[in-house]
């Protein structure tokens, strides 16, 4: 399908992954569960087949957080470089649209994140310019994209319960058109560890 998948993910050490499930599981048991999402989606992603896979990893690649941690082959390996969140990933998509034909950008604490998920998305692409899968709590788990605009990315309230919307409110701005998917869950708090077992 031609279509380049980027996952972002921050190395899964304890103390500085999931902070929020620290009180529910420990500061390792929280890493734990980073480094199984981790794996899951980078598995999901190798099993769409719908083109290459990036891990866009923070820190860079090499770093010693990084030692230990056994990644697929077949991937490729960059860093998410510097800025806040938006201008890391308006980075990483710009130059992978121009490399390939699309692009999806997920991060790694999707429940329903899968490989049928992300090929449905990509082929969505075929006849949208844009797709976005929103979560329950106002923000997104997956963005795929044919064309790029920086506004997409910046000045986004990160973290907030209006990403989804003011997303798709500049992408229709544009004059793209865009396919809105169900919506998913994000496992950010003590809360949503249910349904990620439940989904296990």
């Amino acid at each position: 399908m031609n279509t380049h998948i980027i996952v972002f993910a921050k190395a899964p050490v304890a103390g500085r992954v999931k902070t929020r499930l620290i009180p529910a599981l420990g500061e390792e048991g929280a890493a734990a569960l980073a480094r199984e999402m981790l794996d899951h989606t980078l598995a999901a992603a190798l099993e769409a087949e719908c083109g290459t896979v990036e891990l866009c990893m923070d820190p860079a690649p090499g770093d010693e957080t990084w030692f230990g941690i056994p990644l697929p082959e077949h991937i490729a390996l960059t860093t998410q470089g510097t800025g806040d969140l938006g201008q890391r990933m308006a980075s990483a998509a710009e130059r992978s649209i121009g490399r390939a034909r699309r692009v999806l950008l997920i991060g790694t604490d999707c429940v329903e994140m899968s490989a049928p998920l992300l090929r449905a998305a990509a082929q969505t692409l075929d006849t949208a310019d844009a797709c976005l899968h929103p979560t329950v709590d106002g923000g997104y788990a997956l963005l795929g994209l044919t064309r790029f605009d920086y506004s997409l990315f910046d000045g986004i309230a990160w973290s907030t319960s209006s990403v989804a919307a003011e997303t798709c409110r500049r992408i229709q701005a544009l004059g793209w058109t865009l396919a809105i998917g169900a919506n998913l869950h994000d496992v950010d708090l003590p809360s949503d560890l249910a349904l990620w077992r439940a989904g296990r």
